[in-house]
């Protein structure tokens, strides 16, 4: 059987984004939920570090098949069957990913999908690109590789009788998959990656990233609007709404506004889209959406006990997870930037940030409070970058019919 005709020929060029890859992100907006979900009820050490695992994984999960999708043909019918295949498979792993540290079966469950989603979809484009580009399928076969080195940890942890054991494990595991990329999946026998294996539509790669920050964000939207819609509206559950839907829009704004679409024209017009894709996409999009999901947390604890002080949990969640935000946005702008530098706006953001939350630990303040402190740190930081780029101040007046 050929496998002509199931690639994309877009050459590096322009890959759009298809309906099924949209579908398929609606099973990732459950996993997303379902990993904020475990966080809020293990708001311990070792809670937060267990989601560690679950979440790095879930998105190592969703980037591969991304990356899958950048060069097989979405309207072919064994990629559409793939992808349906790996849908189902992302979400018995979401389903099962609140259970995944109790017990043997739900941790087989979750540990054997995974290892199933990407040998198979990874075994796949191996055979998709055999004919067509022998070269991209010894490559899919090195990174197939890397994960049958990694699957035995995996199955291992879901064996242990520890928590721990099994915490150890899965990191164990997830430390070789992370380390792939960087070591150009390097096998025996098999030689490594080059930089010609990596020829990727860096449109395609942008927008599947930026998609995945909405999904994010959507989360905190979700969680906001459904603890409002729960008890009757007052004067401190609306001042906490709003504050919430705040900060919601502010991240979005300082994640479109510039960096979305200077990094797609940045990556677009790259002599080197794979580095990019990989440093600036695979990697450092990974913490700006764990930022996003942990400030969703915040929201949830938030409108949880609007009135109450803010506590060390929701502080953590909501100051944490904009300095996560934050910093990671500021290295991926770094990338895209002319002169190669981070945002000014967003190194003052982050020690604006810093200051906030130590100032918090010593000085009560309500959590509405807190939390719309930490709006006011992101409303300067979005104007900020919003004034000095794209011509300076008087341009943006300009642009908006003020006169200047």
């Amino acid at each position: 059987m050929t496998s002509r005709g199931l690639l994309r020929n877009h050459r590096g060029g322009r890959a759009p984004v298809s309906n099924l890859e949209l579908f398929f992100d609606l099973v990732y907006v459950f996993a997303i939920t379902q990993i904020s979900q475990f966080v809020r009820t293990h708001l311990g050490f070792a809670g937060l570090a267990e989601a560690g695992p679950l979440f790095l994984a879930m998105w190592w999960a969703w980037i591969y098949t991304s990356w899958a999708t950048n060069w097989a043909n979405p309207d072919t019918v064994p990629v559409r069957l793939m992808l349906i295949a790996t849908m189902l498979i992302s979400l018995v792993m979401a389903a099962v990913l609140p259970r995944a540290f109790d017990g043997t079966l739900p941790a087989l469950v979750f540990a054997g999908s995974y290892c199933l989603l990407q040998l198979g979809r990874n075994l796949f484009m191996v055979w998709a690109m055999a004919g067509e580009r022998p070269a991209g399928s010894r490559n899919m076969l090195r990174i197939a590789m890397w994960f049958v080195f990694s699957a035995p940890f995996w199955l291992a942890g879901a064996t242990v009788a520890t928590r721990w054991g099994q915490f150890a494990l899965w990191s164990a595991a997830l430390a070789i998959e992370y380390t792939g990329p960087f070591a150009f999946f390097r096998v025996p026998g098999l030689g490594r990656s080059s930089a010609a294996d990596w020829d990727i539509s860096g449109s395609h790669m942008a927008e599947r990233a930026s998609l995945f920050v909405l999904i994010a964000l959507g989360e905190g939207i979700v969680v906001t609007g459904t603890a409002f819609a729960e008890r009757a509206p007052d004067t401190v559950r609306m001042l906490a709404f709003l504050a919430c839907f705040a900060g919601s829009v502010l991240m979005w704004w300082v994640y479109f506004d510039v960096g979305a679409e200077r990094g797609a024209h940045h990556i677009t017009h790259s002599g080197d889209v794979g580095r990019i894709a990989r440093n600036a996409y695979t990697y450092l999009h990974m913490p700006i959406v764990a930022g996003v999901i942990a400030t969703a947390v915040s929201d949830a604890l938030l409108m949880a006990s609007p009135g109450a002080l803010a506590h060390p949990a929701l502080i953590a969640a909501g100051g944490g997870g904009l300095i996560c935000y934050l910093l990671s946005l500021a290295l991926f702008k770094r990338y895209s930037s002319p002169h190669g530098n981070a945002p000014l706006s967003h190194l003052v953001g982050l020690l604006a940030l810093i200051a906030l939350i130590g100032w918090a630990h010593v000085v009560p303040m309500t959590a509405t409070g807190f939390t719309a402190s930490c709006d006011i740190v992101l409303l300067v930081v979005a104007v900020w970058e919003w004034g000095s780029l794209h011509g300076g101040w008087r341009e943006r007046f300009r642009q908006w019919g003020l006169p200047v």
